[in-house]
């Protein structure tokens, strides 16, 4: 129990700087901000859940493991957002409604066909991976076409307001790594 508080402290300040840090190095690439939101902060906040399922899987806890990650779905989509939208209205980007929940319904589809034999192995898990690292690139060339195309229109690069060593690619990743060991 006497842990429990600077942990608590360490996640909330862990969760921050992996998250400002990937965001700002994310951004620094041209990447759009929906496309930040939809990878990089998400999977910062959702390294605790990383953690928590890489420990038990490795301990052999793979129960503990798969609980962890559909239940924080399960948690993160339902409670979550629900209460936000309680709190305030929530504008939705079109290409959520019409790429991500398709995706969203379909990864979950597959995860439960998947375990339907009694168990996700590493096949399943090879072809997990695989789907994440084919949707990045999707999403990264996405989100350049967009941001590409919307400098054309408008004529001009984005300028940011912040001190230089703000925009460095080395501090942003410096608070990445500051993140992920909190």
């Amino acid at each position: 129990m006497i842990w429990f508080i600077p942990g608590l402290i360490a996640l909330v300040l862990g969760a921050e700087l992996l998250v400002r840090g990937a965001s700002k190095l994310a951004l620094s690439f041209g990447i759009s901000p929906l496309v930040v939101g939809l990878t990089v902060v998400a999977f910062g906040t959702s390294s605790p859940e990383l953690a928590v399922s890489v420990q038990s899987a490795w301990t052999g806890r793979v129960d503990i493991a798969l609980g962890n990650v559909v239940g924080s779905n399960i948690f993160n989509i339902l409670f979550i957002l629900g209460v936000s939208a309680l709190i305030a209205p929530l504008t939705v980007h079109r290409q959520l409604v019409r790429q991500e929940v398709p995706l969203l319904i379909g990864v979950s589809l597959l995860l439960w066909a998947l375990a339907s034999d009694g168990g996700i192995g590493r096949l399943d898990g090879l072809i997990f991976v695989t789907l994440l690292i084919a949707y990045m690139v999707l999403l990264i060339r996405q989100s350049r076409r967009e941001t590409a195309a919307d400098r054309e229109i408008n004529g001009e690069v984005a300028a940011v307001d912040q001190q230089a060593w703000d925009r460095h690619w080395s501090m942003q990743l410096l608070l990445v790594v500051a993140g992920l060991r909190c």
